[in-house]
């Protein structure tokens, strides 16, 4: 099964690197005084391997790193290293985004074509599911449900992230799934929409040319300032996971730049409310 580090596992995995970098050795250097391979000092330091305890504690001690740094890090691996409930889907999620969506705090997310998958009805999921993937056969469609049906679950949960999401004017007006559908996807975005921790704008024809033109991203941010932002752009080639600081400031400009050619949240209730009257 292909690892997937989470939050706690990406912080891991630098901090690890930053003590071999403050020691001045070299990957190879570590890897000959631990009687290791270099590729998997390697491995642990870009979060490309499980972190076991026993070789966290092995890397601390070879670093000279007391405590209660050390028993810090130790405790880091042991929350690293626990199965999250989306290692039971990995045959339907790619990459880290489950295990990042459900450790973010905050999750800012432009679509111009899609209900972001956190706020998908069941009936709207299936017809995006289906038309977009181009599964072979039903089961793999249901079990695609099933593993979002559990990732919406981040969003009533006691401690919930705060989730803001813009879209494109069109998307009220595509009947994906048939009007009754997509009638159903929009009343359920408009009591959404009221909870606290919810903000949904529409970015309107009227803006014309704008900073979304470039395609869809999601910027993921985390209550642990140790914890850089990190911004995923999904394509049909595959995924990519942002984490450089100019890139982070790039994707957060733009999302700004969306924000403030949106329509206020309350105009987009009104909005979405009255495309949701008029598909029934």
């Amino acid at each position: 099964m292909t690892y997937r580090p989470t939050v706690r596992g990406r912080r891991l995995a630098r901090e690890l690197r930053r003590l071999r970098e403050e020691q001045g050795l070299t990957l190879q250097e570590v890897a000959d005084r631990l009687d290791w391979s270099r590729a998997t000092v390697s491995r642990l330091e870009t979060g490309q391997t499980r972190p076991k305890p026993d070789d966290t504690a092995d890397l601390l001690d070879l670093y000279g790193v007391p405590s209660p740094d050390r028993d810090a890090l130790l405790n880091l691996a042991q929350e690293a290293g626990k199965r999250g409930w989306w290692t039971a889907y990995a045959d339907v999620f790619a990459g880290s985004y489950a295990a990042l969506e459900d450790g973010a705090a905050h999750i800012r997310t432009w679509d111009p074509q899609l209900v972001h998958g956190l706020l998908q009805t069941e009936r709207y999921a299936r017809a995006v599911i289906t038309a977009g993937r181009l599964l072979p056969d039903r089961e793999r469609v249901e079990r695609r449900i099933a593993a979002r049906k559990i990732r919406q679950l981040v969003l009533t949960r006691p401690d919930p992230p705060k989730f803001h999401m813009i879209f494109d004017e069109g998307l009220l007006h595509r009947p994906i799934g048939g009007a009754e559908v997509m009638g159903e996807q929009l009343e359920f975005l408009a009591g959404a929409a009221a909870r606290p921790n919810i903000t949904i704008q529409v970015l309107p024809y009227a803006a014309c040319e704008h900073a979304g033109l470039d395609g869809r991203f999601t910027i993921f941010s985390y209550p642990d300032q140790a914890d850089p932002d990190i911004a995923y752009v999904e394509g049909t080639m595959g995924d990519v996971y942002l984490e450089s600081t100019e890139a982070i400031t790039k994707h957060r400009d733009r999302f700004e730049l969306i924000v403030e050619a949106a329509l206020s949240p309350e105009e987009s209730a009104h909005l979405i409310a009255k495309a949701a009257r008029s598909s029934l």
